[in-house]
């Protein structure tokens, strides 16, 4: 309880010593803005106060941009993760690269949290440490302007008591007040220099205020003299950390992001060629089968030797049909119109046609009177050779070979085709290669379609080839590459 009271003291002597101190910078100031007190300028550290300023406002609005794109990209973190979200959520679970679906949402979700978390580690914490240092400079700043005028106060005072010691030291030889006038001489002697020892104490304490004055003032602007320009200086290096930080980040970013987004695209390209090569399997099945099965009964009802055949009704049932020529592809072996030709000899029999009219029976007999046996042997022609037909269509279908082989061969005869040849296709449309394997199409190229070295490497709805007049020009192999099937045509 007894610091209480000596606590309040100090207290209420310190504010009024900083009353008096402002009254004083007050004063002082009102004279220099009158021209009655000159006032210490120094141009360097003014333009060094400047240029902090501007330093300043140039950071704050650079803190200010950078946070609002911080929250931009959060903003587009969460814009991202609902739409991958909902394309996951509309993914069928029975559609081609469900799984990839999944890894490419995930993947994307982390790419967007990484990208924010180093923005701020690299970029926003950088700037607010940079900025941190500016509040306790412009204290100073401030400090340094009242302490300059506390020197030009004091200066100003000690010039004051020293012109007024001058003046009291021409008058000493003549008593100026009545006391010393009414004083005895001896007396007149102590009383001036009474006066000349105030005087004097008056300029010592005014000579030491200028020098407690001086001396705070220089040391706070001394530390600022340094500070300032290496401050001002700064500013480069930080600009240049934190775009770099900002561009790299970015460059990352977008690079990585760009994969994730080809692989979406790849991932719904072949859902979609998966879906097209499905229906398009299921339609080629069902029209091979129906053309198998009309081949068969066509070769079943044409070749297939039978009984004997039934009484005609008519002459012209009497000749025995000739198969039809198998719809078939030739091969250098045997021709089409060899096998034509075969049939005619084999199959068609020089035979005489008789009319049941001319067998001589009684006019009161019926059918069933008549000699069957013998007009089976009159009407029946001689039987072919059947089994020299079925070797024959055996023997073609036998050497029935794809559309492929005989491209092979047709071509094989003009140009020297490329080893491991199939076929050729014609581009329907132009396609640009996303990949450097990839092949470039323009509309109406034609292609030579070749196997692949590693029929493991081979995806679905792609095939292996190089353009017609690239193996014309050149015959390298190098040129080759995939593309989309359904681009083209085959010829």
């Amino acid at each position: 309880m007894a610091e209480l009271p000596m606590g309040k003291g100090v207290s209420a002597g310190k504010i009024a010593s900083n009353v008096q101190k402002k009254i004083t910078r007050a004063q002082e100031k009102v004279l220099q803005k009158l021209g009655k007190a000159d006032e210490t300028k120094d141009v360097a550290f003014e333009e060094g106060v400047i240029n902090f300023n501007k330093q300043l406002a140039e950071g704050s609005k650079l803190q200010k941009d950078l946070r609002a794109y911080l929250s931009a990209v959060k903003a587009m973190h969460e814009s991202s993760r609902h739409l991958y979200e909902c394309l996951d959520d509309m993914y069928e679970s029975d559609w081609y690269g469900r799984k990839d679906m999944d890894s490419i949402v995930e993947d994307s979700d982390l790419l967007w949290t990484d990208f924010h978390q180093k923005l701020v580690d690299h970029a926003l914490i950088s700037m607010d440490t940079y900025l941190g240092q500016f509040p306790d400079i412009r204290a100073r700043i401030a400090k340094r302007d009242r302490k300059l005028v506390d020197f030009d106060s004091a200066r100003h005072n000690y010039a004051a008591v020293n012109k007024g010691k001058k003046k009291e030291g021409i008058k000493i030889t003549k008593p100026s007040s009545l006391l010393e006038r009414a004083a005895p001489g001896w007396a007149q002697g102590i009383l001036s220099a009474h006066n000349v020892a105030q005087t004097n104490l008056t300029r010592s304490q005014a000579e030491e205020e200028l020098e407690r004055a001086q001396k705070v003032f220089e040391e706070i602007n001394i530390d600022l003299q340094e500070e300032l320009p290496s401050l001002w200086n700064s500013r480069v290096g930080f600009y240049v950390n934190t775009f770099q930080s900002v561009a790299g980040l970015e460059e990352k970013f977008h690079r990585e992001m760009g994969k994730i987004n080809q692989n979406l695209n790849d991932t719904l390209e072949k859902l979609e060629d998966h879906e097209m090569s499905r229906k398009t399997g299921s339609q080629r099945v069902r029209t091979s089968a129906v053309q198998r099965s009309e081949i068969t009964q066509e070769a079943n009802h044409t070749l297939s030797p039978g009984g004997p055949p039934a009484i005609p009704k008519s002459p012209s049932k009497l000749r025995p049909a000739v198969p039809p020529p198998p719809k078939v592809t030739p091969s250098k072996d045997m021709k089409q119109e060899s096998i034509i030709n075969l049939f005619e000899e084999a199959a068609t029999p020089n035979i005489s046609v008789t009319s049941p009219t001319q067998y001589d029976a009684p006019a009161t007999a019926n059918l069933l009177d008549m000699d069957l046996d013998s007009l089976q042997a009159a009407t029946t022609p001689a039987a072919p050779n059947w089994d020299l037909c079925e070797d024959a269509v055996k023997e073609a279908a036998a050497t029935e070979k794809p559309a492929v082989e005989t491209t092979v061969e047709t071509a094989a005869e003009g140009v020297e085709m490329p080893e491991k040849f199939l076929f050729k296709v014609k581009a329907m449309h132009d396609y640009n290669a996303n990949d450097s394997d990839e092949l470039e199409l323009k509309a109406g190229d034609v292609v030579l379609v070749m196997t692949f070295e590693n029929p493991d490497e081979q995806d679905e709805g792609w095939l292996m080839g190089m353009k017609e007049s690239d193996w014309i020009q050149s015959k390298d192999h190098g040129k080759k590459g995939v593309f989309p099937e359904n681009f083209t045509q085959r010829i």
